[in-house]
């Protein structure tokens, strides 16, 4: 019985070593055949960073090993930037790497000591650049910031109140609007990005969901509106179109 009892833990240990040796022999052979390599990025819900911005921020290399790129490793990178709010990474065999992003919206650029500056509806800097790209979100003219980097929050009150009326405003209108201009205290008028821009006159940062509820239907009517129009003024009761005579 002892013998028996011998050669069956002998067994045993016998076919364990075969199962480490043989699932050691697949783990090499994912990791390491050239066949299982990146070779392609599936980007799903970016609409500002584009391929490049986020292989650089995930420090992710086109031709590495698909099974040696730890996914949790670069989720926490590109979680780290502000433009991204949620991320979410998976591999596909043979060589594809998903990523699943959800961005910070930008609402509005605004012109800094060095350069240009995107905010999100908080006033926080979530991009800057030197030079101005082309993006379909307003430039805020009449308010400057200094010495304001990646991360900070602009604390201007008229900046704030605006990106405040423009977080109501659907995607749609955002970009078709190109300026916010601050003509005063408290008194803000817009243009439109069309060939011949029309002046909105919000006037008083006030009444903020009735005057952008009158922006979009304004925008929306305009495309089909066969007189040119001047400016529309949204101070009074009622909204005043101005024709182009």
């Amino acid at each position: 019985m002892a013998v028996i009892r011998r050669r069956r833990k002998f067994g045993r240990f016998f076919k364990g070593i075969i199962f480490l040796v043989v699932s050691a022999a697949v783990l090499a052979f994912f990791v390491y055949v050239p066949f299982f390599t990146l070779s392609e990025i599936k980007l799903v819900g970016a609409k500002y960073l584009t391929q490049e911005d986020i292989m650089k921020i995930g420090d992710i290399y086109m031709g590495e090993q698909l099974f040696r790129l730890e996914t949790d490793v670069v989720q926490s990178r590109l979680s780290k930037d502000l433009r991204i709010e949620e991320v979410s990474v998976r591999r596909h065999l043979p060589h594809t790497l998903e990523i699943n992003i959800k961005e910070r919206r930008p609402l509005a650029t605004i012109v800094c000591d060095y350069g240009y500056l995107d905010l999100d509806r908080n006033g926080v800097i979530i991009d800057s650049y030197k030079s101005l790209k082309t993006m379909q979100i307003p430039m805020i003219n009449g308010a400057a910031v200094r010495d304001m980097y990646i991360g900070d929050e602009v604390e201007d009150e008229q900046v704030k109140k605006i990106l405040d009326f423009l977080q109501r405003l659907n995607e749609e209108t955002l970009n078709r609007l190109s300026e916010i201009a601050i003509v005063e205290e408290n008194y803000i008028v817009m243009y439109t990005d069309t060939a011949r821009p029309v002046q909105i006159r919000i006037g008083k940062l006030e009444r903020l969901d009735e005057k952008a509820r009158l922006t979009e239907d304004f925008l929306r009517d305009l495309e089909t509106n066969p007189h040119p129009v001047e400016y529309v003024d949204f101070n009074y009761n009622a909204p005043f179109i101005k024709l182009i005579q």
